[in-house]
């Protein structure tokens, strides 16, 4: 006979599984607002490398003093080297892209084309590392690609917009793909700092190189800039990453996958209330199926592991 299980474990399971569902719920609501607060900060002088250098430098000062708080020791340096160049180049390149096109197409138009990266992923899995094409992957590619099209057509953005959303994407589907062999055996919040540190060195020695040309980046010019600055690096990037490794350990990859959805959901409600954006139904519908593409893929466990919040 199998034991019943006492209600004081069913009830300490359901805590968990409730403090996950809301885990990711924060973490994903976090990382949604990250495109407004782009806007805000630009809307108040600062440009991409003045951001960026900002973000990942307070990101990476916070999430090294947790590294401290929790005793969280580093890999090994080789492998601590090879987390840097994944950092320095793969998460360099997908956040330029990211934050580049915010300047020039709607933040909820960018938001929804971020998010075909778990698409991307199966595809590059497929045709590089010989993984099997599956029938589920292949309705996402068909949902995902229509959803594209709609919501290129319905929303607001010049195609160089377009085109670094697509390459923000696409730049975050090998970062996933390289990180899912090189993250194993290494605590995410290691990973995390390694990562954002080696960021925050290109994005510093970029600024610096600009300013020596005579092109020195743009800090936000008033307080509520700034404020924005903050909360890009501390709560869409320090707090939505934590909180999302938190809600993983107890949701699992494919349930923690299935919430995460909620963060272009979150852009675009945000984008439409606060910076006037209008969502038409072609664009709406062009989302749904991305969205829709993507909750397929994890339904039927073939989406990739969650490795690193963009």
């Amino acid at each position: 006979m199998t034991a019943t299980p006492r209600p004081s474990t069913l009830l300490r399971h359901a805590g968990d599984k409730l403090a996950g569902v809301l885990l990711i719920a924060i973490s994903a609501s976090a990382f949604g607002a990250m495109a407004i607060f782009a806007r805000f900060a630009y809307d108040a002088g600062a440009d991409v490398y003045g951001l960026l250098s900002v973000r990942f430098v307070l990101a990476a000062i916070a999430l090294a003093a947790v590294m401290r708080w929790q005793r969280i020791a580093l890999p090994p340096w080789p492998r601590v080297l090879a987390l840097a160049a994944m950092g320095g180049i793969g998460y360099v390149g997908q956040s330029f892209c990211f934050f580049s096109a915010l300047n020039h197409a709607q933040a909820s138009l960018v938001a929804l084309l971020l998010y075909l990266y778990p698409v991307f992923v199966t595809v590059m899995a497929a045709l590089f590392l010989k993984e099997k094409l599956t029938g589920a992957a292949v309705t996402a590619l068909v949902l995902c690609s229509v959803g594209a099209g709609l919501t290129v057509g319905g929303g607001e953005g010049s195609a160089l917009g377009i085109g670094l959303g697509l390459a923000s994407a696409l730049i975050y589907s090998v970062y996933i793909i390289v990180g899912a062999r090189l993250t194993p055996g290494v605590h995410p919040v290691a990973t995390t700092t390694v990562v954002c540190t080696a960021a925050a060195v290109v994005y510093v020695g970029a600024a610096l190189a600009r300013a020596a040309a005579g092109m020195p980046p743009q800090f936000p010019a008033d307080a509520g800039g700034w404020l924005a600055l903050a909360a890009i690096a501390l709560l869409s990037t320090v707090l939505a990453i934590l909180t999302f490794f938190a809600g993983l350990q107890r949701l699992g990859a494919a349930q923690a996958s299935m919430l995460s959805t909620l963060e272009p959901v979150v852009t675009v409600l945000l984008a439409a209330l606060l910076l006037g954006e209008q969502i038409g139904l072609t664009q709406a519908v062009g989302g749904g199926l991305i969205l829709a593409g993507v909750l397929w893929l994890t339904r039927k466990g073939t989406a990739p592991a969650p490795v690193q919040q963009n």
